[in-house]
C-alpha cells in the first residue's frame, strides 16, 4: 500500500510535467494544424537556461524560470516569423521537413556550444531535498515542479477560455478565414500560439532540469512522449493534454517500477493503439 501510494504520487507529479510539455504542442496544432517536431528542442533550451543560471551565474535555478519562459516565447515567435510563416505556403511535406530541420538546427547548435556531455544541476533550494508526509516521501524538486506546472497550465487555460485574446485564438483555430473576416489578425494569433507553446515547454524544461539530466539530445525523448500525450488527449484539446499527461505519467512510473527497461515501450504501445483505434484521441474534435 505504501509503495503504491508513493508510485501514484510520483506518477501524478511526472504527469503534470508531461501535461505542460504537451500543452504547447497541442495548442500549436489546434490553432495552425501543424506539428512542431522541434518542440522537444524548445524544452531542451529551457533546461540549458536553468543550467547556465545555476552553473555560470551561481544563482538558484528557480530564478531561471521567468527567463526560460521568456526565451521560449521569443524562440517560438521568431521561429514562426522566420520559418513557419513561409513554409505554410508550401505542401504539408514542406511543413514537416521545416520543423524537422529546426529540430536538427537547435539540437546541433546546443551540441556545438555545450558539447554532448551530460550535465545536471547540483545546487539549489529544491535540489536533493525530500519531504516526508506520513509514509509518503516526496522529492521536493518534483513536488514543486508539479505544482508550478499545474499553476502554469491553469493560467494558460484561463487565458484561452476567459479572455478576449483567448477567444481570438480559438476563433482562429476553428476557422482562420472567417476569423480574418471578423477583423482578427490571424498571423498575430499564429505567432502568439507559437510563443505560448515555446514559453510553456521551455518553462517545463527549466523545472525538469532540477532533477533530470541535461543533454543536447534530450528533446528527442520528450518529443515522443509529448506526441503520445497529445495523441491520447486529442490534438488541439487542452483538457485532453492535461488528463493524458497524468495518465502517461502514471503508466511510466508504475511500469518502470517493475520493468524499468520497458517503461517507455508501454507509452509507445499506447500511442500506437490510440492512433490506430481512436485517431482523434479521447477529447479530440
Amino acid at each position: 500500500m505504501e509503495l503504491a501510494t508513493q508510485l501514484i504520487a510520483y506518477g501524478i507529479l511526472m504527469g503534470l510535467v508531461f501535461a505542460l510539455i504537451a500543452l504547447g504542442l497541442s495548442l500549436i496544432f489546434g490553432v495552425m494544424n501543424i506539428v512542431n517536431f522541434a518542440h522537444g528542442e524548445f524544452m531542451m533550451v529551457g533546461m540549458y537556461v536553468a543550467f547556465i543560471i545555476s552553473s555560470y551565474f551561481h544563482l538558484d535555478p528557480l530564478i531561471s524560470l521567468p527567463f526560460a519562459a521568456a526565451i521560449g516565447y521569443l524562440l517560438g515567435v521568431v521561429s514562426y516569423h522566420f520559418l513557419i510563416h513561409h513554409i505554410l505556403r508550401g505542401p504539408m511535406v514542406a511543413q514537416l521537413f521545416g520543423t524537422f530541420g529546426l529540430m536538427l538546427f537547435l539540437r546541433y547548435l546546443a551540441m556545438f556550444i555545450f558539447t554532448p556531455d551530460v550535465r545536471s544541476i547540483k545546487q539549489g533550494i529544491l535540489v536533493g531535498k525530500t519531504l516526508s508526509i506520513g509514509w509518503l516521501t516526496i522529492d521536493v524538486s518534483k513536488g514543486v515542479s508539479g505544482g508550478l506546472c499545474l499553476l502554469s497550465f491553469a493560467l494558460v487555460y484561463w487565458i484561452i477560455h476567459r479572455t478576449k485574446l483567448g477567444r481570438a485564438l480559438r476563433a482562429t483555430s476553428i476557422d482562420a478565414e472567417a476569423a480574418r473576416y471578423m477583423g482578427i489578425d490571424t498571423k498575430k494569433m499564429n505567432a502568439l500560439a507559437w510563443g505560448i507553446g515555446g514559453a510553456t515547454v521551455a518553462l517545463a524544461g527549466a523545472l525538469l532540469a532540477h532533477y533530470y539530466y541535461i543533454t543536447p539530445t534530450i528533446g528527442m525523448l520528450f518529443t515522443i512522449i509529448a506526441f503520445a500525450t497529445v495523441a491520447l488527449g486529442g490534438f488541439g484539446s487542452i483538457v485532453g493534454a492535461f488528463l493524458a499527461g497524468l495518465m502517461i505519467g502514471l503508466i511510466m512510473v508504475l511500469s518502470g517500477q517493475y520493468v524499468s527497461e520497458l517503461k517507455f515501450t508501454f507509452i509507445y504501445i499506447l500511442y500506437f493503439l490510440v492512433v490506430v483505434f481512436r485517431p482523434r484521441g479521447l477529447f479530440g474534435w
